[in-house]
């Protein structure tokens, strides 16, 4: 459910905030007033194209933010944030922003990260049907049309179950194609990876020995260096004539004798009996480190060779002993595989054939089954348009098989093998056309009303805007539209932008769009209406101001 929609600077608005409510929103106002405004910013922060020429003049940027509670929204909604590195949805509340400036540019963001127009394209299809002249229809599309025969006849199952079984055949087949080569390429990989498994397993790695072997590589490198340095500290320490040990010595000699007339300086004969220590200390680490530079030449080698021959490792299989011993796990095992190649492929080609037979049936139990469904979802359809003014109109659903077009296997896919396509005849003697060839905005608007009306209790958009679904209708028929749009509120949420009392009247909440000039400006506002201020924009919308009007608006609200 939207829940609050910001835009600040697009067209007639500076900046303007609406919170809204369940069920059916409907919005009024004189023609002008801006409430496309309203329609047209939710499709930009949808990820719709936008034009510059809307930025509101003075300004170098606008902004729309909006605020949709997805409490209801199934699972895989949430996987998609994840798979597109969105930051997740805190106490389900998902929050889109769109910024673009004159220059061009624009920035968009859910829930704080940014993202692409694309991403913001696709959560729009996932959360929202916008129909009218701003569409962004997901019923137009053939494969949405399929997803919503399925849900009508209860076949989401069916679908469910095909499409893993394709999927299953599409990583057996995979995995036959890894093994099916020309003998000469298989020969020799079988070469090269015998090769590479049998260079890295005889070298015994371990992912610790690499720093330890770094070390040990420089000091046998630099033992000449090191040993010059070493006999360079043993002069100063203890070798030299007078040593640090001598001079220390003959310190605590002089101390000594303060100690002698002094009490007071017993602190420092202690230190200097500690220094005395650390310089035997020292000189006994000296002699040690000394004796271990002290390799005989055999020792030097290996540790060479063992050096030169993991340098070399890693310059054919990675840049680290991890990702050596890496490589040479996922050759073996590709080895193995292709040492028993034709096994797998008898076990392979076993598996493909039965799970491809499991696919026809599969497929189809699903054709049989939607080609019944088709016919009760046609009655259902032409009565709702029949109720909205569509006395002699003709619906009807495709269903094309390819394999009876000859292309056999090919076409299998996970949804099956059918394509769909939702077809219309507005009136008498016309030939039936794909909805999305309709050419009228209200036309349109008014087919969707009827599918959704249809429909209400199976699709899964929670979102559904209508803009100029009452073009060319009155009367009965506008009553029609205005319950229509209720009953969906039953089960969505609903906004519809209408210029007819009977269909406003039936919303759960009424707002109105106005226009008010402040300091030589124009801006647009939005405000809820109560009983009383709704009863008063009823009245305007009936074309009148005395009793008869206003009573009829109060008829309209009670009926």
């Amino acid at each position: 459910m939207l829940t609050d929609l910001r835009i600040k600077n697009l067209a007639l608005v500076d900046d303007l905030s609406i919170e809204f409510g369940s069920g059916y929103n409907a919005v009024t106002g004189e023609t002008g007033a801006g409430k496309s405004i309203i329609i047209g910013a939710l499709g930009l922060v949808l990820g719709e194209r936008a034009d510059r020429t809307l930025l509101r003049d003075g300004n170098e940027q606008c902004s729309v933010e909006a605020i949709i509670d997805v409490s209801t929204i199934a699972e895989d909604f949430h996987h998609y944030l994840e798979s597109s590195g969105l930051e997740p949805c805190e106490s389900n509340q998902l929050l889109l922003k769109r910024i673009f400036s004159a220059s061009g540019a624009n920035r968009q963001f859910v829930n704080g990260s940014p993202t692409s127009l694309s991403v913001l394209s696709s959560i729009g299809e996932w959360l929202v049907d916008i129909h009218g002249p701003h569409d962004h229809q997901s019923l137009l599309k053939s494969s949405r049309q399929l997803e919503i025969l399925d849900a009508y006849g209860g076949l989401e199952n069916q679908r469910k179950e095909l499409a893993v079984s394709v999927d299953y055949l599409s990583d057996l087949e995979n995995r036959k194609s890894e093994l099916v080569v020309d003998e000469d390429a298989y020969a020799r990989e079988l070469d090269l990876l015998r090769f590479q498994v049998d260079e890295i397993e005889s070298a015994q790695l371990s992912e610790d020995e690499e720093d330890g072997l770094e070390q040990s590589f420089r000091r046998v490198t630099n033992s000449a260096r090191l040993a010059e340095l070493v006999g360079e500290v043993k002069a100063l320490v203890s070798d030299s004539e007078p040593s640090s040990y001598d001079l220390i010595l003959g310190a605590g000699r002089l101390i000594n004798e303060m100690v002698n007339v002094d009490e007071g300086a017993e602190d420092l004969l202690d230190q200097q009996s500690q220094i005395s220590e650390q310089i035997n200390d020292l000189s006994a680490a000296l002699e040690d480190y000394c004796d271990r530079l002290n390799l005989d030449p055999d020792q030097m080698r290996e540790v060479e060779d063992r050096y030169n021959l993991v340098q070399s490792l890693k310059r054919k299989y990675g840049a680290s002993l991890k990702a050596v011993i890496d490589f040479g796990s996922k050759a073996s095992v590709r080895l193995k595989k292709l040492e028993n190649r034709d096994e797998e492929l008898v076990d392979l080609n076993k598996k493909i054939d039965t799970i491809s037979d499991k696919i026809q049936k599969q497929g189809r139990r699903l054709s049989e089954a939607r080609k019944e469904v088709a016919p009760k979802l046609v009655v259902e359809a032409e009565k709702q348009l029949n109720d909205l003014g569509f006395l002699q109109s003709r619906f009807d659903v495709e269903i094309v098989d390819p394999n009876e077009l000859g292309q056999g296997s090919a076409s299998v896919s996970r949804n099956g093998f059918d394509q769909i396509e939702f077809l219309f005849a507005p009136n008498p003697g016309e030939p039936f056309k794909p909805l999305k060839s309709i050419a009228s905005s209200g036309e349109m608007a008014r087919v969707m009303l009827a599918l959704k009306t249809v429909l209400s209790s199976q699709d899964s958009i929670p979102i559904l805007v209508f803009d100029e679904v009452d073009a060319n209708v009155g009367g009965e028929t506008a009553t029609v539209v205005g319950q229509k749009m209720n009953k969906i509120g039953e089960k969505r949420q609903v906004l519809c932008i209408t210029h007819l009392a009977p269909v406003a009247a039936t919303g759960s909440r009424h707002y109105l769009v106005e226009k008010e000039v402040d300091n030589g400006r124009t801006h647009t506002k939005v405000r809820l209406l109560n009983s009383t201020t709704r009863i008063d924009e009823l009245t305007r919308m009936l074309g009148g101001s005395g009793d008869a009007a206003r009573q009829h608006a109060e008829e309209l609200l009670k009926s």
